[in-house]
């Protein structure tokens, strides 16, 4: 496991950027609602307020937070990558610690709108964090597991747990306080689909003349393996080479830059891609 000083630093003051800010949107949106987030988040903010309200006793977010977290980190240390989990650990310890020692900040007490923008910061910062190789914690760990290691989708594991939460939320602190965690929830979920594409595959289809060099920047590059087809021309009724691949949207950017390079008068087409059965190749997380 080695450290380097650009890109390292980079994700160390992300993680320190994205616990600050999800720390504050839990002092300032989540406990001003009496939301409940989805994931390790929510089962702490849960347990807290439970264990306040029949033991009357404050306990601290940061305890509780990395005690739920201690097999979903094995999970990571185990099968994802021991720096990844190390920076996820950080900011697993650094969100509660911020949770402990920042004071409470009412920006505003109409829940409809904590509910929407606190989705927004929550979804922001999951993204932030995904972007430099780390997680906020929890279900992320096992559902990075599920999708890389055992090509699983970890959707509806996710969507139990969290049914669960606010199942029991629900039953204790009112239904109205679980309709609207469900409302954050889903907004959270939006900003997170939009900013973070790892996990979402688009297809390419490049018409070009120069199909195997293409092939082999993009395996090359990406690691992503290549189908090569024939086609006509239907103006010039000209034989035709098209480069057919799968690769995540995250990457269909570099994609494009890859075939440029090689072929400026390629024609590219991307599409959206809603499912794929086979070995599809995820970047391991270091």
């Amino acid at each position: 496991m080695q450290f380097t000083l650009k890109k390292d630093g980079k994700r160390l003051l992300v993680v320190i950027l994205a616990s600050f800010l999800m720390a504050l949107n839990i002092k300032s949106f989540v406990r001003t609602g009496d939301l409940f987030p989805g994931g390790a988040t929510g089962l702490t903010l849960l347990v807290q307020r439970l264990v306040k309200l029949y033991l009357h006793q404050d306990i601290s977010y940061t305890l509780i937070n990395i005690l739920l977290n201690a097999f979903p980190v094995y999970i990571g240390f185990r099968f994802i990558g021991k720096k990844f989990t190390l920076f996820s650990c950080l900011m697993i310890f650094l969100t509660g610690l911020w949770t402990d020692l920042l004071p409470g900040l009412v920006i505003t007490q109409d829940i409809l709108l904590i509910s929407i923008f606190g989705g927004i910061i929550n979804g922001f910062c999951i993204s932030l964090c995904l972007s430099v190789d780390a997680t906020t914690g929890g279900t992320d760990f096992i559902g990075i597991f599920l999708s890389e290691r055992k090509g699983m989708d970890s959707f509806p594991m996710v969507l139990g747990i969290n049914v669960v939460i606010l199942v029991a939320a629900g039953f204790f602190f009112g239904w109205d306080r679980a309709l609207y965690s469900i409302i954050f929830q889903y907004t959270s979920t939006t900003i997170l689909r939009a900013m973070y594409r790892r996990y979402q595959q688009g297809t390419v289809l490049v018409v070009t003349e120069k199909a195997q060099e293409i092939c082999d920047a993009i395996y090359r590059e990406y690691h992503h393996g290549a189908t090569i087809l024939t086609g006509e021309g239907s103006h010039i009724h000209k034989d035709r080479k098209i480069v057919y691949s799968v690769v995540s949207r995250a990457e269909t950017t570099g994609v494009v830059q890859v075939v440029r390079s090689i072929d400026p008068d390629a024609f590219i087409n991307i599409m959206d891609t809603k499912q794929v059965a086979g070995r599809f190749y995820f970047r391991p997380e270091d």
